[in-house]
């Protein structure tokens, strides 16, 4: 199983991406099932899919984030650096 490439996961709408990534999700949870119980031949698979899922949420995150309001951004700005001076 090859990983998408990211430019096809920026060509997507939102729904796509959505079922997208909870088809991919759900494969990979099954499978990681399965290579527990019984192993998988090629278990770098799990490494492509955990990669692939988190891919589609950093892009769904990206919309998330070009969508919000310069407040919204600087408010979380704010909490950001709160938490990396702890």
């Amino acid at each position: 199983m090859a990983l998408k490439k990211y430019k096809e996961l920026t060509s997507l709408n939102d729904e796509t991406l959505a079922k997208d990534l909870a088809e991919a999700t759900a494969n990979y949870h099954s499978s990681k099932f399965e290579h527990t119980i019984k192993g998988l031949a090629n278990p770098t698979e799990l490494r492509h899919m955990r990669r692939e899922v988190a891919m589609m949420e950093t892009e769904i995150r990206k919309r998330e984030m070009s969508k919000m309001s310069a407040e919204e951004l600087n408010n979380r700005s704010k909490i950001r650096f709160r938490r990396r001076s702890k």
